[in-house]
């Protein structure tokens, strides 16, 4: 999952948190993500265009065990500008 957005959105921070064990799914599971991604890709695109962005180049994950996907999707310029909080909030 990492390589691939990496890769397809040149990403200058990427973060996936593995959030499963705050949900009933079995212990070993890794169902629910939560990707923190910073591109310059997304620069003029809205909030929803980003995340159906991240969520194309995810589609077969989510057909092969994934479930359910938190996004925080932010260029560069924006990633910056949050220095003074915690930026893996929205």
């Amino acid at each position: 999952m990492e390589e691939l957005l990496q890769t397809e959105l040149s990403t200058s921070f990427i973060d996936i948190i593995n959030e499963s064990h705050m949900h009933n799914v079995p212990k070993e599971a890794e169902t629910h993500f939560k990707v923190v991604i910073v591109s310059p890709v997304f620069t003029g695109l809205s909030r929803v265009k980003r995340e159906q962005k991240v969520q194309g180049l995810l589609s077969e994950e989510m057909k092969t065990g994934l479930h359910a996907l938190s996004i925080i999707a932010k260029t560069p310029e924006e990633w910056e500008k949050n220095d003074k909080r915690d930026r893996t909030q929205s």
